[in-house]
């Protein structure tokens, strides 16, 4: 049975992880780019204005070399977008898989719902936790720590991340035994004293540098929003993978295994 889990969670993750891929080569990679050359010509604008003028007749003979490099790189750099993005997704995928196998009788929710409640768990654990402190890096953001210390605080957040997690469902699965509206109440409040906490003790320690907020602001928003899609899709397709006739049969013998001394 766990090999069926892992084998549908692969799969799933696969699928996420093209449409995942197609993003960071057609959306994501463009940005950077464009957020890579604002912060190099803010620092840099005008020595390479004076080093253009002196340039300007090179340039023109190599302009149509430097227009078929750039067209390769581009292609080069999608390519290799898109292939991690498959090998992240597939990666996420079986991870997904096993922690289903183990915590599906746990999980609040009947059918699909379960693994929409993990994938929740899992985008909270993995990335909103750690993203309450360190948020995505923009092209030229300044760092307050080396990256040996960044990763600590970074997995340090993840145990934080799931611990909260973990609370919420129970919280909502012990509050809506009673009714729902204290079920979502109870799951809310270990998520709002998470970022409370982070807010207070831990403010950012990430700076924009020269770059427009708004800018900073929609390339993190983005990168949350794609993240989290990403965590959808791979619960969806993993749901929709499964076999119909399987569902309640599977459901049952897992609660049977959990509640038999």
């Amino acid at each position: 049975m766990l090999v069926d889990y892992l084998e549908r969670g692969v799969l799933a993750g696969a699928i996420a992880g093209i449409a995942y891929g197609a993003y960071m080569a057609f959306v994501a990679n463009p940005l950077i780019g464009y957020m890579e050359t604002l912060a190099e010509g803010g620092e840099h604008g005008e020595h390479a204005h004076e080093a253009g003028e002196h340039a300007h007749e090179a340039g023109e003979h190599a302009h149509a070399a430097g227009e078929h490099a750039h067209a390769v790189s581009e292609a080069t750099t999608a390519a290799v977008s898109i292939g991690s993005g498959v090998l992240w997704g597939i990666l996420l995928g079986g991870v997904f898989a096993l922690g289903f196998y183990f915590l599906e009788p746990a999980l609040p929710g009947r059918g699909n719902v379960k693994a929409y409640v993990l994938a929740g768990a899992g985008f909270l654990t993995v990335s909103v936790a750690p993203w309450l402190v360190l948020p995505p890096t923009a092209p030229g953001a300044e760092q307050a720590y080396d990256p040996t210390l960044r990763i600590a605080i970074y997995v340090c957040l993840i145990a934080v991340g799931a611990v909260v997690a973990a609370a919420s469902i129970y919280g909502y699965t012990r509050g809506s035994a009673r009714s729902l509206p204290l079920g979502v109440v109870a799951a809310a409040v270990p998520i709002v004293a998470l970022v409370a906490a982070t807010a207070i003790a831990a403010p950012t320690i990430v700076e924009s540098g020269a770059m427009p907020a708004d800018l900073v602001a929609a390339f993190r928003g983005l990168t949350v929003l794609s993240q989290a899609a990403l965590w959808v899709l791979v619960a969806g397709c993993f749901s929709w993978l499964r076999p119909r006739s399987d569902e309640r049969a599977t459901a049952e013998q897992r609660e049977e295994l959990l509640s038999s001394p």
